[in-house]
């Protein structure tokens, strides 16, 4: 089997990382405040900006189809933890969940149902799906 994405660290600081996918090369690591030298985005910030695309892309692709005046698509994300708003059933009450919010902002001549329903559609999008549902993250060691 032929592995889609390669992650190494790079040896250069505590802990940045190449990100290669056979097309492309991308660097990874934390900002300086936590001991990383910031010379590429963080982990969350990858997490952010794979959501970001795939709304915006997913938006796009539904708007084009429709051929409805849709201009462009800005998507601003932010990722904070927060204390579980219903912790009755936890086994920690004082644990906190990851929260990804997200402000989609569609520009052009569009109606209040094209606009209601593009944000519809933005859930739909297979970041949002994958991230939404149970995760299986098989490892094994080599």
């Amino acid at each position: 089997m032929r592995w889609r994405v390669v992650v190494s660290s790079t040896g250069s600081g505590a802990f940045a990382q190449m990100r290669l996918n056979g097309r492309h090369a991308l660097l990874a690591d934390e900002p300086k405040m936590v001991g990383g030298n910031d010379i590429g985005p963080g982990l969350y910030e990858f997490l952010l900006m794979s959501l970001g695309s795939c709304t915006s892309m997913t938006v796009q692709m539904y708007a084009s189809r429709k051929k409805w005046p849709l201009a462009q698509v800005v998507v601003r994300l932010r990722h904070s933890k927060v204390y579980a708003e219903d912790c009755a059933d936890c086994e920690k009450p004082t644990a906190k969940i990851d929260r990804l919010e997200r402000e989609i902002e569609v520009i052009g001549a569009l109606d209040a149902g094209q606009r209601s329903r593009l944000l519809e559609i933005a859930n739909q999008c297979p970041v949002h799906r994958t991230l939404s549902s149970k995760i299986d993250i098989r490892t094994t060691a080599v």
